[in-house]
């Protein structure tokens, strides 16, 4: 077991009398979960490095976000402890341990990585290996392509210390004048535009990372001058944003906070070891850096640029591709995504099903005349995206398009504004969401006229509008021309857009008017259901649970007798398997070739899962405080029974059958790797090779049944 993992786990252990675990602890045991993966010898070479990568840069997220936000309190004087007990300062300072283990435990994988990747035929090349050829080849290379954009910066007290950008990749200098013999001191900064490595020539692939090549060449930069030290060092900012919730003009407000966001203050450096401790003590003097924030790194700073490695030269080395399928529900109606809709109910899973079927749900509404309106929310969506395109068309053409943007969708405020104001051009109405909530919900609805009436189609998705994380993300699509669910997400735009008290919903449960109470309730209930001796059962796949009160809810339902099977991909607050406590609760966590995204939610109902009594939801929302109290958020009843046996009987069961790449907790609130003697399963190869069950249409007798359908107790 990776001692990173250990290190994050063993503060969680040590704390185990806790009925909760610390949220950012949660979060830095998730990611060495997905460190694991580097070491998966299952895994493709550079599969691996991609993982290796995915958790650079999640680490990168994490202390732009919440070290920040901490660090803002203790700043701030707070000293309110979180729901485990712990002050800021107390957090950060075992943040600052638990990630530093990740760190170094990065970089150690990178080493083995670069040795595997060499023995396959694919190496990173240090200067000191070139041979004359590359030298040759270099010299021409550099002074084209590199030196026109770099900048060497004196410093000086004519040329004080510049601003270093968030995630800006620096060499600094210590150089010495030879006609004087006086020191300076300077700076190259590493273009991100450049990219991080650089293809060598010939049948062989080999790479120099751009900060080597820089080096090669500091006699070009600096001529005249040697180098007595160097070594590089990297940035990450806070990179939280502060809105004025008076703010008249959104917009304005949004690219005022954007440029503030950018000079946000330095909340961890990366250095190169090696750097010279005079000039290590400059640098973090200038940035204004604490000892505490400084991590000396044996290897690659910035290891979230390691997948620029995967430039599809050695296709043998990543996952064999998967072509996702398109519903053959649509297809038996020869396209018309309405009149599939019409016929039945549809619950699309991506990325095994293809995504393309809501983009041309909404290219078919741009172009049918009978579409008098389209009403879409837009959190995360992809650059060019086709689902803007499809809106734009649509306004283009005369139809009544609105569009709910989420400004404070975090790192994408900026693309969602530019594309925003297309759609305004369009005709299009923009409105932008709430100051004091985000728009999380992801609901698509079509107006369509039909002979005398006028119908209602909508799409409810668990995931964002991105056709490019959607080839990878694990969410669900969910297409119905129901009436009451119709009137609902109609109810529900004309809260977001018309910012009037939400009205009470027919069937749709919505944050933050209902959602909270809702699942309470649903938990109560299958308290009863236990207490009369009924079967009583809850299930949820989620990213996080975090919300206390829902936690200390399901610890009741666990002690009254209620089985209750979670799936938490990331952050999880709650203790499983305590004796007394939590008894009746299992927990896993799947990380592999697929991110889980999708939220689903299932309750027996006092007849168990499955059963058609049972009552089972899909949602945006996770179980946490921001995404019940501070978001708008939906959660949908499934009642075709068709819908809700693909759900329970195949999504949900397969997930709790996994074995190949599933996680468990143990009352410690650690978690282990499932291992086993017999053949392991896996959901997601189940779910490429299986066609889904709504997905068939008529062709639903043929399909592969998955593994006995049980709620596995681990």
């Amino acid at each position: 077991m990776a001692t990173v993992r250990k290190t994050a786990d063993d503060i969680i252990a040590a704390d185990a009398g806790n009925r909760f675990i610390n949220r950012e602890l949660s979060w830095l045991a998730f990611n060495a979960r997905v460190m694991e993966e580097v070491n998966n010898q299952k895994h493709p070479l550079l599969e691996r490095l991609r993982f290796l990568s995915i958790s650079a840069s999640n680490l990168d997220e994490f202390y732009m976000v919440r070290v920040a936000g901490l660090k803002g309190q203790v700043s701030a004087d707070v000293t309110t402890p979180s729901q485990d007990g712990l002050t800021p300062a107390q957090q950060l300072v075992v943040i600052n341990r638990a990630a530093g283990e990740i760190m170094q435990d990065q970089q150690r994988c990178w080493t083995r990585l670069r040795k595997d990747l060499e023995r396959a035929g694919l190496s990173v090349t240090e200067p000191e290996q070139l041979t004359e050829e590359d030298r040759g080849w270099l010299d021409d290379w550099f002074s084209e392509h590199v030196l026109p954009v770099l900048t060497p910066l004196a410093i000086d007290p004519a040329h004080p210390f510049p601003f270093i950008p968030n995630a800006g990749l620096v060499m600094a200098l210590r150089l010495l004048r030879r006609s004087d013999r006086t020191q300076m001191d300077a700076l190259v900064h590493m273009p991100q535009q450049l990219g991080r490595f650089v293809r060598l020539p010939g049948r062989s692939v080999r790479f120099i990372s751009l900060d080597r090549l820089v080096s090669v060449y500091s006699d070009v930069l600096f001529p005249g001058l040697d180098v007595l030290g160097k070594g590089l060092f990297r940035v990450v900012r806070d990179s939280e944003m502060h809105i004025d919730e008076e703010a008249e003009d959104l917009v304005q407000t949004f690219e005022s906070a954007l440029q503030r966001r950018r000079r946000g203050h330095v909340i961890r450096l990366e250095v190169e070891v090696g750097m010279p401790a005079d000039l290590l003590g400059y640098v973090a003097k200038e940035l204004q850096v604490e000892q505490a924030d400084i991590f000396p790194v044996e290897g690659m700073p910035g290891l979230a640029d390691a997948d620029q490695l995967i430039n599809g030269e050695r296709p043998e080395l990543e996952f064999k591709p998967f072509v996702a399928r398109f519903p053959e529900r649509i297809r038996e109606f020869d396209g018309d995504c309405f009149a599939a809709i019409r016929a039945k109910d549809i619950l699309v899973h991506h990325p095994y099903e293809s995504f393309d079927v809501v983009v041309q749900f909404l290219r078919q509404a741009a172009g049918d005349p009978s579409v008098v309106a389209i009403k879409q929310t837009l959190y995360r969506t992809s650059d060019n995206s086709p689902i803007v395109k499809a809106l734009i068309e649509a306004a283009e053409a005369g139809k009544a398009v609105a569009a709910l943007v989420e400004l404070k969708a975090r790192f994408d405020e900026e693309a969602n504004i530019r594309w925003a104001r297309d759609l305004e051009r369009a005709g299009a109405h923009v409105v932008y969401s709430f100051v004091d909530l985000k728009v999380h919900a992801k609901v698509s609805l079509v107006a369509r006229r039909e002979g005398t009436r006028l119908n209602t189609y909508v799409h409810f998705g668990t995931g964002n509008y991105h056709p490019i994380t959607a080839r990878t993300y694990t969410d669900l699509s969910y297409f119905t021309c129901d009436a009451a669910l119709g009137r609902d997400a109609a109810r529900l735009f004309n809260y977001m857009t018309g910012n009037t008290s939400p009205e009470k919903m027919e069937r749709l449960v919505f944050a933050p008017s209902n959602l909270r109470e809702t699942l309470l309730r649903l938990i109560a209930e299958e308290i009863e259901h236990a207490r009369a001796g009924h079967p009583a059962q809850v299930l949820a796949k989620l990213n996080a649970l975090v919300d206390p009160e829902i936690v200390e809810a399901l610890y009741a339902a666990s002690q009254a007798g209620v089985e209750i099977d979670l799936v938490i991909r990331g952050i999880c607050c709650l203790r499983a398997g305590v004796p007394g406590l939590s008894e009746n609760i299992r927990v896993k966590s799947l990380i592999g070739r697929f991110l889980e995204h999708g939220r689903i939610v299932c309750f027996g109902a006092g007849h168990g899962l499955p059963s058609e009594e049972a009552k089972v939801f899909v949602s945006s929302a996770d179980w946490m405080p921001r995404n019940l109290n501070g978001r708008v958020e939906a959660m949908v009843p499934i009642e075709n029974e068709t819908v809700k046996k693909q759900i329970v009987e195949q999504i949900m069961v397969a997930t709790l059958n996994d074995t190949a790449q599933s996680w468990t907790m143990g009352p410690d609130g650690t978690f282990r790797r499932i291992e086993s003697d017999t053949e392991l399963f896996s959901a997601h190869e189940f779910f490429m090779t299986n066609p889904s069950l709504s997905g068939r249409g008529s062709a639903l007798e043929q399909s592969q049944p998955p593994p006995p359908l049980t709620a596995k107790k681990s």
